[in-house]
Parts: structure tokens; sequence; C-alpha cells
């Protein structure tokens, strides 16, 4: 049975709930967190200067993505240099692209070869990764967010592209992988088996966490049981 004592990858906390993120803080085992823009919409903030600013106080000491959010390359790059001013722990999300489908690999160089700190996000292909890597500064530490779920949501296997992703990564040794979008629990353990650096799971799917090294049939008990009970509160019948 698995056993989360024997992962070697760092998990980061993906979500904009400033309590769920708090509550996560206390726990040794989340290693830095992660947000986007359209996390932050679901939480319900509406102002990303003073939740950036709040979260990075509250959390000084691990590291933090906060993720740009202009369409113009010279935009994107105030905004990052804002971002970055906020705290040391900071990694700046630069998409990999514009909306118009523009590689962002002339502002991913600038910033890298300054010492900002970045996290490339929107990844999905081996080419991405290969054009990310030759823009980063070697000198630079870096996060290069692959989204493994949404490859898996094509139909295809991301475990070998994520491996092959390593590879390239290998010319920028202070670059890491990041498995993101997660969709079950197990895809830490893949993520993990292929040497993935660091994954980034939902505060929902955090919660699975308790399921492992859950015996199976045990598991089973508990499903049945949960059926017969919901069956009996809903005062289901049938005539016989």
């Amino acid at each position: 049975m698995p056993n989360t004592a024997d992962l070697k990858i760092k998990i980061f906390a993906d979500g904009a709930d400033y309590d769920s993120m708090m509550k996560l803080y206390a726990e040794p085992y989340i290693k830095g967190f992660t947000t986007n823009p359209t996390l932050m919409r679901k939480a319900g903030i509406d102002d990303y200067e003073a939740f950036g600013r709040r979260i990075l106080a509250a959390i000084p000491d691990r590291p933090i993505s906060l993720e740009v959010f202009a369409d113009d390359f010279a935009s994107m790059e105030k905004q990052a240099r804002v971002i970055a001013s906020w705290g040391s722990n900071v990694n700046v999300k630069i998409p990999v692209t514009n909306t118009q489908g523009e590689f962002s690999g002339e502002l991913i160089h600038r910033l890298s070869a300054e010492g900002i700190e970045l996290n490339v996000t929107a990844i999905l292909s081996l080419g991405q990764v290969k054009r990310v890597a030759e823009a980063l500064s070697p000198e630079t530490p870096a996060i290069v967010s692959v989204f493994a779920g949404r490859i898996a949501d094509t139909g295809v296997d991301p475990e070998p592209l994520m491996a092959e992703a390593l590879s390239i990564l290998k010319s920028r040794p202070k670059a890491e992988l990041l498995w993101a979008s997660p969709r079950e629990l197990l895809n830490i353990f893949q993520a993990d088996k292929i040497g993935a650096h660091i994954i980034t799971v939902s505060h929902d799917l955090l919660k699975k966490l308790a399921n492992v090294g859950y015996g199976l049939e045990e598991f089973s008990l508990d499903t049945v049981k949960m059926f017969y009970n919901d069956a009996k509160a809903s005062k289901f019948t049938i005539n016989f």
C-alpha cells in the first residue's frame, strides 16, 4: 500500500480561500502554495493586491505563486515586477502565451535573467517545455508548471510526457517541474514516481490524503454502509 511518508515530491496547496490556506499552512507536509485568477474569482476575492499582500504577510516562509493577469507583454512585465516586490517568497506566474497564442519567451527571459523567480504556467506540450527552458536563466530558480491533469483530459497519458519534460529541464538545474491540475490522489504518487519536483493539489483533493493506505476491503464495507444509510435516511420503500 502507498504511504505518504515515502513521498519525495513537494506538495503545494492550490487555492485562494484564506482560511483554508491558513489551516494548510499549519501542516508541515504543505511545502508551498499556488493560486490563479480563476481560483481567486471562485473565492470571491475582489482586491488582488490586498489578497496577495495579506497571504504573503501570513505565510512568509514558503513559496507562494501569484499570477499576472494582463494580456499584453508590456503590462505583464509591469505587473510581474510589482508582484515580485511584495515578498521574497513570491514566484510570479507568467502564462506560457497570451490569449493570442503569442509565446511569452522574451518576457520570461528578461525577468529570469534579472533574478525574478517565475512560475511559468499553463504549459501542456513538450514543445512549450523546450522553449520555456531555453528562455529561463540557468542561474535563477524557477517553476515550470505542466498541466498533466488537462493532458489526461484529452485521453493522453501524461506520465511519459512529464518524464520527458524532466529530461528537457536538465539544462536548467534550478528549474523545478510542477505536475499541475491533478484529478485524483493517485496522481501524487505518479508524479513522485517519475521524479517531478512539485505537485500542486486542490484543497478538496488534499482532504483525501486520509484515505492513503486504507484497506480496500474495509473501504468497500464503508461504501456499502454509505449506500445503506442514505437509502434508509431517504425512507425508500419498494412494495412486494
